[in-house]
């Protein structure tokens, strides 16, 4: 029995479901408690970033909306499907590119693509629009008969994404993509991204160490110990959690005193600079305007999303916890049954 077909351009209307549902969920392994009650909703065809510092549960929530964790409490969805009851249509939901290649290198470029599509019981005829599609996407249509062997890494990873996308899955679940590449290979991999996202409506969910990928997502979860920590738009967090920092250069001892006591706890520096932390630079020039002829020099910095996650996560490193809850996501040969 031949699978339904649906095409590369998934357009979605106004009562479509979102593309990512969780209330409630908690997962624990043994007496360790990975996740602590997880509320998100994520719109169709949104870029989500879900940042958190080693040993967050990023990977453990990632595996239930992958269906290869059980979930134990709560509830979540893909795509409008349930992961408990639904597992089936959630994998069909999904694509995935991950941090270590996965691609059969025995085979051609175009062959991984066709072998995928016949895990999804696409037909012959399909599958070669298809393939033609995403490879002139990810810009490897020359290299179709080549063997993914012989392929950069770069070139590997584009080919990853072409086959995420090759069934036409409402979410691409992207492990850390641009790990181990060049400048230019990394920004080529968010321009083909951009591209498919535009074309077929496919919706992005990143996991990250390079924070500053990130920086153009549409929404962003910041987890750690198991709860999330910030939810919403990268402007809207700088804007409430990151803080601006003004520097002075050369403050004398009268303007430094009563800058201190202003503004308690969000005073840092020593000798000749001062820094403050603020959530409203125009307001503490406005206030330091009679004294600012003083000064030898300011500047005035807004956050970046590192910042934020930064000081919601603390600056102290972290190791990672040993144990099961660093699940491994793989699909089998050409991506299409997962494994654990």
């Amino acid at each position: 029995m031949t699978a339904e077909v649906r095409p590369l351009a998934r357009p979605e209307g106004a009562d479509a479901p979102p593309v990512i549902e969780v209330q409630g969920v908690r997962y624990a392994y043994g007496d360790i408690e990975a996740l602590r009650g997880i509320d998100l909703t994520v719109p169709r065809g949104t870029f989500f970033a879900l940042l958190g510092p080693n040993g967050a549960g990023k990977s453990t929530l990632v595996g239930l909306l992958s269906t290869l964790l059980p979930l134990q409490t709560g509830a979540a969805r893909v795509a409008g499907f349930d992961v408990r009851r639904q597992s089936a249509q959630v994998r069909r939901e999904l694509g995935l590119v991950f941090q270590e290649p996965s691609l059969d290198e025995r085979l051609t470029v175009l062959e991984n693509l066709d072998f995928h599509g016949r895990i999804y019981g696409l037909p012959a005829r399909e599958r070669a629009r298809r393939a033609a599609h995403v490879l002139d996407v990810v810009e490897l249509a020359d290299w179709q008969n080549a063997t993914a062997r012989i392929l950069s890494r770069g070139m590997k990873r584009r080919l990853e994404i072409a086959r995420g996308v090759m069934h036409g899955p409402a979410l691409l679940m992207l492990d850390e993509p641009t790990t181990g590449l060049d400048v230019q290979s990394r920004r080529a991999v968010w321009t083909y991204l951009g591209q498919l996202r535009r074309e077929t409506g496919v919706s992005l969910l990143l996991t990250t160490h390079q924070i500053e990928e990130a920086e153009g997502a549409d929404l962003v979860a910041i987890l750690d110990r198991g709860e999330v920590l910030a939810f919403g738009p990268p402007a809207e967090l700088r804007e409430r959690h990151g803080g601006t920092v003004v520097t002075l250069r050369g403050p004398g001892p009268a303007l430094r005193a009563r800058l201190e006591r202003q503004y308690t706890g969000q005073v840092e520096g020593a000798g000749d600079e001062l820094r403050l932390r603020v959530p409203d630079a125009g307001a503490l020039l406005a206030d330091l305007a009679p004294e600012l002829g003083s000064l030898r020099g300011l500047s005035v910095q807004t956050p970046s999303l590192e910042d934020v996650f930064l000081d919601l996560t603390g600056r102290a490193l972290r190791e990672d916890r040993p144990g099961p809850h660093e699940a491994t996501l793989a699909f089998a040969r050409g991506g299409g049954e997962h494994t654990r």
